[in-house]
């Protein structure tokens, strides 16, 4: 029987700690799409394991947040998309208390994917997992400014999208 190295110990620590707050932030940058959000994250954490013993001591989540957000960049490049889920669940949601919350989820995900991929991404960056403004320029390589610009316009955009679905709803 082989013992594991310290190297993969720390490696395996850090995954299970960390993989829930990854996924929800794949998750939000795949636009709610829960499929292409784990193969996002497994793509990341295999790049993640290439590089661990060089970064392990540093600040392996960033980096693991900076290869996500690079890889779902490329994913967004590539002309076929897959399948996309539908709208409608074929059945209805199993606890009424947890309803709201997921269904608001949903929502913001099916209007997250109307944003630009760099739009979408500042988003998410910056409201979803909460970094400052300067951890996302650098994560997407550019300036401040640039960010705030972002921001801006796709909340914007996205507050417009769920006043006009929320109309459409209620009509």
């Amino acid at each position: 029987m082989q013992t594991r190295s310290a190297t993969e110990r720390g490696f395996d620590d850090f995954v299970a700690a960390r993989r829930p707050a990854l996924l929800g932030h794949a998750v939000a940058l795949a636009g709610g799409d829960r499929h292409a959000a784990e193969d996002l994250l497994q793509e990341a954490l295999v790049k993640l394991w290439l590089v661990w013993p060089r970064i392990a001591d540093g600040a392996p989540e960033a980096y693991a947040r900076r290869i996500l957000t690079r890889s779902a960049a490329r994913a967004a490049r590539r002309c076929w998309r897959g399948e996309r889920p539908t709208e409608r669940l074929p059945e209805p949601p199993a606890m009424a208390d947890a309803a709201g919350s997921v269904e608001d989820r949903v929502r913001l995900g099916a209007v997250l994917v109307h944003l630009p991929v760099r739009q979408r991404t500042a988003v998410v960056l910056r409201h979803y997992c909460d970094l400052p403004e300067g951890q996302v320029a650098e994560s997407l390589d550019c300036a401040l400014g640039t960010v705030s610009s972002l921001v801006s316009r796709g909340m914007a955009t996205l507050r417009s999208l769920i006043a006009r679905a929320e109309a459409g709803a209620s009509a």
